[in-house]
């Protein structure tokens, strides 16, 4: 006996939804990871979802565990914290990194069209 036969409806249905919507915006996220064309297009779907589907996903977690112990259970709440404050600095850190890192191998490449002379 785990305490999870006897949960009532407003706990289910809840707790249902916010895993089936942040299961669903994570697909999303991960699908636009495989499908967007370029490294920028890539990282911005990712970036975006993991926060609001990390989110729905310890918010059902924190609806469960506070009707199955009966008390206020509320250590996702750091975790959702930690998620949301990180999440989004290290995809700037990282696009930031692609731009430099674009930037210098245009330096070493050149002109990837020549120039259009003045007399065109």
């Amino acid at each position: 006996m785990t305490g999870l036969e006897n949960l009532s409806a407003w706990v289910v249905v809840p707790v249902a939804l916010l895993l089936f919507l942040g299961g669903s915006i994570i697909f999303v996220g991960a699908f636009g990871l495989l499908r967007l064309p370029n490294f920028y297009q890539r990282i911005h779907g990712p970036a975006i979802t993991i926060t609001l589907g990390a989110g729905c996903l310890l918010v059902a977690s924190m609806i469960l565990f506070t009707a199955v112990e009966g008390r206020l259970v509320i250590h996702e709440l750091l975790i959702s914290a930690f998620v949301m404050l990180t999440a989004p600095v290290v995809a700037m850190l990282i696009m930031r990194a692609a731009v430099y890192r674009d930037l210098r191998a245009r330096r070493h490449l050149g002109p990837i069209y020549p120039r259009a002379r003045s007399g065109d």
